[in-house]
């Protein structure tokens, strides 16, 4: 089971970023009723098959979500996936028990510099900021 106390701040971080996706948000919801394979999942949702492989991935990779291939009946293998179990309670002493343990600085794949937002640190000095002075 994934749970926040065993987790460094590099990894719950990839766990928070993988989950704020509204379309992660609803493959896990619909996992947790039952597994599904790939296919059936993509016509649930309403998205691409190619769209729910790239998310189920993230996912996987996050350890929120895991994977079997089994044979049909015709003989076609299919990849079933199901919510791994995995339970977060976020308090603000435990965020900063993982923010000590962070190896990045935010600015990498997947860090805020990523998504547009800066790296959250004082960028005095910044071209922006010295353009307002």
């Amino acid at each position: 089971m994934c749970m926040l106390a065993a987790m460094t701040g590099d990894e719950l971080l990839k766990v928070l970023a993988t989950l704020a996706n509204p379309h992660r948000l609803r493959v896990v919801a619909s996992l947790t009723d039952e597994r599904n394979y790939v296919s059936a999942l993509a016509r649930d949702l309403g998205i691409s098959r190619a769209l729910l492989q790239v998310h189920l991935r993230k996912l996987e990779s996050a350890g929120l979500v895991k994977s079997s291939v089994e044979v049909s009946d015709d003989g076609k293998a299919m990849k079933f996936y199901e919510v791994a179990p995995f339970a977060l309670y976020l308090t603000p002493e435990a965020i900063a028990a993982a923010a000590s343990t962070l190896t990045g600085d935010g600015d990498g794949p997947g860090g805020d510099a990523a998504h547009g937002a800066g790296s959250g640190r004082n960028n005095e000095g910044s071209d922006m900021e010295a353009g307002l002075r």
